[in-house]
């Protein structure tokens, strides 16, 4: 069995990622249908070999898709101090990538 995987670093999150995988990272300035190669590859195994960086793996690269472009849910920030009439509400959702991997080099 053909077991392939990688490790990636993007937005200041760490994904683990296989060939055909959808994920969600930190929006990226890239348009919809446009591929991505993220170099900061942390860690490869490919058929039980498994490889560490330090702190990448060198020539490593990770091939994603652009799938689109979205907002996550809305979470609420408030803001209260007792006894003092201080109320503060505020929404936020945050933008997001979605990738479609399609290879894993190195």
């Amino acid at each position: 069995m053909d077991e392939l995987y990688a490790i990636i670093e993007t937005g200041g999150k760490q994904y683990r990622v296989a060939p055909g995988d959808k994920i969600r990272v930190e929006r990226l300035p890239a348009g919809e249908g446009e591929t991505v190669t993220f170099d900061r590859v942390l860690a490869v195994e490919r058929d039980g070999e498994f490889r560490v960086g330090t702190p990448t793996v060198p020539g490593a690269r990770v091939s994603a898709r652009v799938v689109g472009h979205g907002k996550g849910p809305k979470i609420l920030v408030f803001k209260f101090r007792a006894k003092s009439n201080y109320r503060r509400r505020q929404g936020h959702r945050q933008p997001f990538t979605e990738l479609q991997i399609e290879s894993i080099e190195g």
